[in-house]
């Protein structure tokens, strides 16, 4: 009789740890209502995007301010001729696993992915969709509530590397090599 085999290794929890969810938890702004300009900053990243992005998925963390930024970039982008939201996927803000919502988030095939959350939710997410799904974070585009740099530090520096969004005021931000990156918008037009 052969013996049994050893028991496979246990795979780490993609959640945030206990003490880092606290430390930066507690510090980390609760999502705000959406400026035009941010709704404007966005559309104008995603369209100017190469190769041209048709389909999105759409993920929010169930605040009230992220609900409403998600559902006004939806009716937006749908409102234009050949794009298309495949998704609207909703998460909450704390839960034991986030295997769900990310298989659901994931289970599309988009040419990007859209998000409006509050950082801690979307840390444990995004660390979910690392581990357990296909999904892309330099395909993933962000309403400034998740430009904060501490999300880097809570998701880990490759979790979100490539990750792009945008600022209240119109900027971009970028996550790069565990850094948030900021990009001031462009200066205002004086053309008519």
């Amino acid at each position: 009789m052969a013996p049994a085999p050893p028991p496979a290794p246990a795979t780490p929890s993609p959640l945030v740890p206990h003490d880092a969810a606290s430390a930066y938890g507690g510090g980390l702004p609760s999502p705000t209502p959406h400026t035009d300009a941010e709704l404007t900053a966005l559309l104008g990243l995603l369209t100017a995007a190469r190769p041209r992005i048709g389909t999105v998925v759409v993920g929010h963390s169930r605040d009230a301010a992220s609900r409403a930024s998600a559902a006004a970039f939806v009716a937006a982008w749908a409102a234009a001729e050949e794009r298309t939201v495949l998704a609207t996927v909703d998460w909450p803000e704390t839960a034991a696993s986030w295997l769900r919502p990310a298989k659901r988030f994931a289970a599309w095939e988009p040419d990007a992915w859209v998000v409006a959350a509050a950082p801690l939710g979307w840390a444990q997410m995004s660390r979910r969709l690392r581990q357990d799904t296909t999904w892309d974070p330099a395909r993933t585009y962000g309403f400034a509530a998740l430009g904060d740099s501490r999300l880097p530090a809570l998701t880990g520096a490759a979790a979100l590397q490539g990750m792009r969004g945008v600022t209240a005021t119109g900027g971009v931000w970028t996550i790069d090599r565990g850094w948030l990156v900021r990009h001031l918008p462009p200066p205002a037009s004086d053309a008519p």
